[in-house]
Formats: C-alpha cells, sequence, structure tokens
C-alpha cells in the first residue's frame, strides 16, 4: 500500500463537526467515500445483527481491520471492502461520482468552505 501525505491522516481525522461516521467533513473525497463505507457498515451489522468476531470469521477480514473501518482509524482498501460486501451481501462502497465537493480553497484564502459535503445520511 503506498504512503505518502495523502495518507498521512486517518479518514476520521478529516472531521469538521459531529462524530464520526455522521460527522460534518472535510472537503476530502477519500475521507467522504472512508467515511460512508463506515456507515454503510455499521447500518448493515445492526440491521443483520452480526457480531465484528462473526463478520471477521465470514469475511476473513480479521476484527480488528473490522473495528478499525468503523472508527474511521484506516483507509479501507479494496480486498477488505470486497471481502465484507461479499461476506454480507451488500454493497458497502458509494457511488462517489456524482458527489458535489466544494474544492478546497488554497492555503491562505481562508481555508476549505464551510458547509456540508458529500452525501447526508
Amino acid at each position: 500500500m503506498s504512503g505518502g501525505i495523502r495518507r498521512a491522516k486517518k479518514p476520521s481525522s478529516f472531521v469538521v463537526d459531529g462524530n464520526w461516521p455522521h460527522a460534518v467533513m472535510e472537503p476530502h473525497r477519500g475521507a467522504l467515500v472512508a467515511q460512508v463505507i463506515a456507515r454503510n457498515l455499521a447500518e448493515v451489522i445492526t440491521e443483520q445483527g452480526i457480531s465484528a468476531n462473526a463478520l471477521a470469521q465470514k469475511s476473513g477480514v480479521n476484527r480488528q481491520v473490522v473495528t478499525n473501518v468503523l472508527r474511521g482509524s484506516v483507509w479501507p482498501d479494496i480486498l477488505t471492502v470486497v471481502d465484507l460486501e461479499g461476506a454480507l451481501g451488500v454493497l458497502l462502497w458509494p457511488d462517489h461520482t456524482q458527489w458535489q465537493i466544494p474544492e478546497p480553497r488554497l492555503p491562505g484564502t481562508g481555508g476549505a468552505q464551510e458547509g456540508r459535503c458529500g452525501p447526508q445520511p
């Protein structure tokens, strides 16, 4: 997995207001996608009444990785998402291509634009 400054911050560190995964976020597409994956995962776990341990066993994804995705402390990779989707029988990855995400302003121009970004719950 590649590193660099794009992965220097965990997804939940882009929260502007509120609590992950239902928070208002900075306009960072990757963090917004990770937020929706975490929110979708939490909702499906609740709906299906499956524990993180049972999901880990069924999906082959380590339980701690499941927990970290839910907390927004890791960038979920494609294999993790695919394995979770297969085990749960639902899509977790959002169709983000039509989201209206404001462009971040350049440093010294007042920071990122105000307002909610990405999909709204």
